[in-house]
This record gives C-alpha cells, structure tokens and sequence, in this order.
C-alpha cells in the first residue's frame, strides 16, 4: 500500500472520522457509477456503495488491505453487486415460476427474451472473468474509464491493464460465440421497426 493510502488508513483505523468522511467524499461518486454498471439501477448502486462504507467502517479495525486502497472498495463494491445479483436471481427466479402458467407470447415478448438471456450470457461471462480481470473490464467497458486512469485507480502499471484486458475480451470472445446468431436476431429486429 501506498504511503498516503497507509495514512489514511491508519487514521480511520484510529477512528478518526474526518479521515473517512474524506475518503467517503472522494471515492463515493466514482464507485456508485462502477456499481450501476453492474445493477443497472442508480439507486441500488448508491446503496450498495453506502452499505459498503458503512460496513468499512465497522470493521476498520480488523480489515486488512494489501494492495491500494481504491482498489480494496472497488473490490467491496464488485463483491457486494455480484451478491446483490445473486439476490435478484433469486427473486427473479422464484417469481418467474410462481407466474409461469404457459402465457403465449407475442413477437415483442420473444424479442425481450431473447435481450434478457443475452444480458444474462454477457453477465454470466463477465463474472467468470478473473478476480482483477472482471474488475478492469467492467472500469474500462462499464465506467469508460482510460486504461491510465484504471492504473491510476488500481495502483498498477498500465501494461497490466492493457494485458487484463485483452485476456477479458479473448475469454468474453470464447464464452459468447456460440450466442452471435442471437445477437444477430436482436440485431435484425431493432433493425425492422
């Protein structure tokens, strides 16, 4: 870690709350637009980023950061969407079988399935990316962060951005070609109207 990053830290560690109300203002913003990538939803994301600092800061004492850290609340807030869709999954699922009583369906509806198992596919991909991978692709992709700001945010060198990336985008290439006629279906679709 970084010696201004071990400043910081040891301050909050210390209960210093000016030390985390700084943290929290600098940070926050960033990582509520990181969290929306993956929920998709404004107000989702911002809870999850302030149950993620509320959570820091209950357990400031015992927590141990190794790397930068940006890096650790990035990884807190990945780690809390990816449960918070596990969540929705969950709900979404047992919802979907309560209701599924063989409704027919219109062109529209099946253009909508079709989205929704692609986005599901691309989500799929995406989560089984590698730890620091899935996190550049979603900063680079869903952020639109520059491979230099990702480095800059990381604490890393922008070679390792460049070289995470590419391996993210040959995997997402291997696990979703089997899915481009359907991308090409949607395609098609939109297309018409």
């Amino acid at each position: 870690m970084q010696a201004s990053d071990q400043l910081v830290f040891s301050a909050i560690q210390n209960g210093e709350i000016s030390s985390f109300e700084m943290l929290f203002k600098t940070h926050y913003a960033p990582l509520c637009r990181f969290a929306l990538g993956y929920l998709g939803d404004k107000d989702e994301a911002e809870e999850v980023v302030q149950g993620m600092f509320l959570g820091f800061w209950e357990k400031r004492i015992s927590i141990q950061i190794e790397s930068s850290l940006k890096a650790y609340l990035y990884r807190s807030v990945r780690n809390a969407c990816l449960n918070e869709l596990k969540r929705q999954k969950i709900r979404s699922h047992h919802a979907s079988s309560v209701l599924k009583e063989g409704e027919p369906q219109d062109q529209s509806s099946d253009r909508l399935a079709l989205k929704k198992e692609l986005e599901s596919r691309i989500e799929e991909a995406i989560r089984s990316l590698p730890s620091q991978c899935g996190l550049i692709f979603r900063m680079s992709r869903f952020e639109e962060l520059k491979y230099q700001e990702i480095a800059d945010q990381l604490g890393i060198s922008i070679k390792t951005v460049e070289n995470q990336m590419g391996k993210a985008l040959k995997i997402m290439r291997e696990q979703l070609r089997d899915y481009l006629p359907m991308i090409l279906v949607l395609l098609g679709n939109w297309m018409e109207k």
